[in-house]
């Protein structure tokens, strides 16, 4: 069975036959047969050419690209093989259609809303919070427009975020979302932690027939895959917040963990470690699907919420957002 595979040395990647290979600076190799690789994230200086590039886009294998801080840099997406010209006229058609782009943009704010709200009825403390962001939610199913939508749904989170000094274990105190540059540890662990989710989400979206370029939440702009966006805001509570409370409160990361620069915060190469050892532990934990009667993995809850999605824009199955039920 194929997985993710991150890479942190720097050195190169070059094909032989049907085997990858790493050299890393010291001239040591590692192989890896390419049918065990689902995607590659590469955290080092690695150097790779065209040759290579051809290779993997046979067999379909995105790269992920996250810079010096960890931080997602871009990707290197194959051609896509899955392409429905179909399907494509209507993702445009939803998007364009002001009702239609609206009701799965305020799908996507329950779903995230929903996450936010069961993560936080874990920890005592936390009712008021939840009270507030449950108001938030409420105004979100009124809005009118996609503004209105984010103005409810960015009040809601900085609640939720509000919350976590109730929880989380001392020495880890959080004053407020900062994203550009994370200033703190609580920062830096959301935007690595994001950047993953993201990564993630546009690696299970390459596997359908959906375009990552055209969303309904998030804006669609030049040089981003922005329904990756609008699909994460679902798991980011769900997977990725849950693993920094574990993290945390389970004293498995440590202010060792991170480096600081002026105004700037980030994890070393042991901390993304630890936290990317949790997330593939957590993207490999199944659960007993409620329709499907069997055993499935939170990575294929994602393709199966793009597949939802689907089923929405060609007039299948109206489209509701994943929560988790357990």
């Amino acid at each position: 069975m194929s997985r993710p595979y991150y890479i942190f040395q720097s050195g190169s990647i070059m094909r032989k036959e049907n085997t990858i290979y790493l050299e890393n600076g010291n001239g040591e190799k590692r192989a890896i047969p390419i049918e065990d690789v689902e995607a590659l994230h590469i955290f080092g200086e690695v150097e790779f050419n065209t040759k290579f590039l051809n290779f993997i886009s046979q067999y379909e294998i995105p790269i992920h690209i996250y810079n010096y801080y960890g931080f997602y840099s871009g990707s290197f997406m194959p051609r896509e093989r899955n392409v429905s010209g179909e399907l494509l006229v209507k993702q445009v058609e939803y998007y364009v259609d002001k009702e239609k782009r609206l009701f799965l943009a305020i799908s996507f704010v329950d779903g995230a809303i929903f996450h936010m709200l069961r993560n936080l009825r874990g920890y005592k403390g936390t009712e008021e919070f939840q009270e507030k962001i449950s108001i938030e939610l409420n105004n979100s199913y009124q809005c009118r427009d996609i503004s209105e939508l984010m103005g409810c749904e960015g009040r809601a989170r900085d609640i939720y975020y509000q919350s976590f000094n109730v929880f989380l274990r001392e020495g880890f105190l959080f004053d407020k979302r900062e994203k550009r540059p994370p200033t703190n540890p609580i920062n830096a662990l959301i935007s690595f932690g994001n950047s993953l989710m993201y990564s993630t989400v546009l690696t299970e979206i390459y596997k359908t027939p959906l375009n990552p370029t055209v969303s309904y939440l998030h804006e669609p702009r030049e040089r981003r895959y922005s329904l990756s966006l609008d699909i994460s805001e679902i798991f980011k509570p769900l997977i990725i917040d849950t693993i920094i409370f574990r993290l945390i409160n389970n004293n498995m990361i440590k202010l060792e963990d991170f480096e600081e620069d002026v105004n700037y915060c980030y994890l070393n190469e042991t901390g993304r470690k630890k936290f990317i050892q949790e997330l593939e532990s957590k993207l490999n934990t199944t659960i007993k699907h409620r329709k499907l009667k069997r055993n499935v993995s939170y990575r294929t809850i994602i393709r199966l919420e793009c597949y939802k999605l689907i089923k929405h824009l060609i007039d299948d199955e109206i489209y509701t957002p994943f929560k988790a039920w357990w």
